[in-house]
């Protein structure tokens, strides 16, 4: 969908010993400053572990709220003088994976593993960094061990499956999911997902009935609005949709996703510049993104919306966020190009629809080879 600290009093060793055999005032002397600098290297070691404490919780609070770029220096200045480890060990990887920065968060996360925390929290995250690194047979025994720990915890399969979705590894996002629907049949949740994954695999047969078991499954709920919406969506009932999300939001279920789903649902219905619509689309997806800024479909959309109102620098730079938050979405890369036209960069505008081309050809290669698996 973590002390070992020589103190000054140590390093005055030598000397003092010198001090010794230099005869009895020297010693006297010496036993006259020892016990000062003791007091004195104690309180410099009481502060630098002050300080680290303080550094792993900004370090945390900055984690939770999805600022881990931010986060990792603060986790990098307390490590190794903080009473717990673990917690700044683990939310140190956590933020290396959300910054992508796979390569680091693996080795931190196997010596947890290794250590005395070999816990679901840790192979969750490992799975979603081997994910993220191209190591799907690693990811996937990680899953597994998380699965023996804590088989019942819905976040596990949704946070891996999530890790293969950006990656547009569509078989095994199916696999991940179904594993959690064998654990758990009446996730809503889990059911949305997978219905999700078949979708943009344009199996639309196949998706219906799952979007429809979540909708069932929790109705008045966030994720029954959702699921609701987005199946009138994918088969072109777009006032349907439109509905759905707007009467969800209405009932206080102003999730990001069914936000962007409304925005998105109203860009298809034809809002442009100067009706209600269009205010009411960009309005959702502006507040979409206020509550979940790394979301990249609101990104993408409301960039959409920017092109057309001729905001065209404003438009890039959420379309910039977008490409790097999901570098496989082609949507992106195609008004990316739009809008560097627009702007008169055709370079730019070149290379972004050669990125376009590339995976389209990557994306059709997966899908199909999801559909031989699911088949």
């Amino acid at each position: 969908m973590k002390l070992r600290h020589s103190s000054r009093a140590q390093r005055w060793a030598p000397i003092a010993s010198l001090l010794l055999i230099c005869g009895s005032c020297a010693v006297a002397r010496a036993h006259h400053l020892e016990t000062p600098t003791r007091s004195l290297a104690e309180q410099v070691t009481q502060d630098k572990a002050s300080q680290a404490e303080t550094e792993l919780q900004t370090g945390i609070e900055l984690t939770r709220n999805g600022r881990f770029a931010e986060a990792i220096p603060h986790f990098l200045a307390a490590h190794g003088h903080v009473s717990d480890e673990y917690a700044e060990q683990f939310n140190l990887a956590l933020c290396y994976v959300g910054t992508d920065e796979f390569p680091k968060a693996i080795p931190i996360l196997i010596q947890l593993r290794t250590g005395s925390h070999e816990n679901a929290s840790v192979e969750n995250l490992l799975s979603q960094a081997y994910a993220g690194n191209d190591e799907p047979k690693e990811a996937y025994e990680a899953l597994q061990e998380a699965v023996v720990l804590t088989p019942k915890d819905e976040k596990l399969y949704l946070l891996v499956a999530a890790a293969f979705s950006k990656k547009q590894d569509y078989a095994r996002n199916l696999r991940v999911l179904e594993s959690g629907l064998r654990n758990l049949p009446d996730s809503a949740r889990l059911h949305y997902e997978r219905g999700y994954v078949l979708w943009q695999l344009d199996e639309s047969s196949l998706a219906k009935p799952e979007f429809e078991r979540a909708a069932s499954l929790a109705p008045h709920s966030a994720i029954g609005y959702l699921a609701a919406a987005q199946e009138n969506l994918m088969l072109g009932n777009i006032s349907q949709a439109t509905q759905m999300a707007r009467t969800g939001i209405g009932e206080g279920f102003a999730d990001y996703q069914l936000l962007a789903l409304l925005g998105e649902a109203l860009i298809q219905a034809g809002a442009s510049p100067g009706k209600p619509e269009f205010s009411e689309a960009k309005d959702a997806l502006e507040k979409s993104i206020a509550a979940r800024p790394n979301y990249s479909s609101s990104q993408i959309a409301l960039g959409r919306l920017l092109l057309q109102e001729g905001s065209v620098d404003t438009a890039i730079e959420h379309l910039e966020l977008a490409r790097q938050l999901a570098p496989q979405d082609p949507s992106c890369y195609l008004l990316l190009a739009t809008a560097y036209r627009k702007r008169g960069q055709l370079e730019q505008a070149r290379a972004m629809m050669a990125m376009v081309a590339k995976l389209d050809q990557e994306r059709a290669e997966k899908r199909r080879l999801a559909f031989e698996k699911e088949h």
